[in-house]
């Protein structure tokens, strides 16, 4: 059994969940609280010297894969999530980096600001900027989705949980059924976790801002 070592708050970990939920794959949780150094802590770092999450463990032979679209892409070879096809393959990896250079930088650390940072200058005066950034990563995302179904391919793939991990199913309209429906799904695999990414935040104070910024 694959074991996640991850923090249910981090985005880059949940949809590494998220690609371990969608086929059904049996795997144990490991909670790092990587905001209050556990990810430095002896232990993780004879795992992984680099210190960060999501981890994976496989048990039966040790691998250690690290980074979260790398995680994503190993969990999804030999499977509808990534298209078989070279040309779809290419244009899942595509949205991946386009998630990890485009998207994350502006939406994900927006969220982050709002959500774990003291109110005031000088961090949240770079939100505007932030907020622009993101509307034009959507805008292209948005863009890509009025002709097809799906990022890539004509299934639910990679390239569609990466963005379903930081944005809940409102303000969806013109996504078609068949893409809502599979929205439906991932976002039913956010909410049975929301309590646990604010439980483990072990901090009354940064889970309820989280709450109030989702």
């Amino acid at each position: 059994m694959i074991t996640v070592h991850g923090m249910s708050m981090s985005g880059n970990c949940h949809k590494v969940r998220l690609a371990l939920e969608q086929p059904g794959r049996p795997y144990r949780w490991v909670e790092v609280d990587a905001a209050r150094g556990g990810a430095r802590s002896p232990e993780f770092l004879a795992l992984d010297p680099g210190g960060k999450v999501p981890l994976l463990l496989q048990l039966d032979d040790g691998r250690l894969p690290a980074e979260s679209n790398a995680i994503l892409c190993w969990l999804a070879g030999g499977t509808p999530l990534l298209p078989a096809d070279s040309w779809q393959g290419a244009q899942a990896l595509r949205w991946l980096f386009f998630e990890q250079y485009s998207h994350e930088p502006y939406i994900a650390v927006a969220r982050f600001i709002r959500g774990w940072t003291p109110p005031g200058p000088p961090r949240r005066a770079g939100l505007p900027r932030l907020h622009e950034r993101g509307r034009q990563a959507l805008g292209l995302m948005e863009c890509h989705l009025q002709d097809t179904d799906w990022f890539t391919g004509r299934a639910c793939g990679v390239a569609d949980i990466v963005p379903v991990r930081l944005h809940p199913l409102r303000g969806r309209r013109r996504l078609r059924p068949v893409r809502m429906a599979a929205h439906r799904r991932l976002a039913g695999a956010r909410a049975r976790h929301a309590r646990l990414r604010a439980d483990a935040a072990n901090d009354p104070e940064a889970a309820a801002r989280f709450a109030q910024n989702p």
